[in-house]
C-alpha cells in the first residue's frame, strides 16, 4: 500500500502524522506530507486507511 497527499487540500490539521507517524509527516509550514515514497509498511495499513478516512479536506489518498 502506498499513499499520496495533495498539498493545495490539506490545511495542516495534523491528524494525519499525530497517528500514523510512521507515515506521514509535517512540512516546514505544518502541512502533512509522506515519508519517503509513502509506502505504508505492513503494521500501520490499518491505521493509514483510518486516517485516509478522517482526512477532513479528503488529501490523502492510497495510490497504486
Amino acid at each position: 500500500m502506498r499513499v499520496t497527499v495533495d498539498p493545495t487540500k490539506c490545511d495542516g490539521y495534523g491528524t494525519c502524522f499525530a497517528m500514523c507517524p510512521s507515515v506521514f509527516r509535517s512540512d516546514d509550514w505544518g502541512y502533512a506530507s509522506t515519508e519517503g515514497d509513502g509506502t505504508v509498511p505492513l503494521e500501520d495499513e490499518e491505521m493509514a486507511r483510518r486516517v485516509i478516512a478522517l482526512c477532513a479536506e479528503h488529501a490523502i489518498r492510497e495510490i497504486s
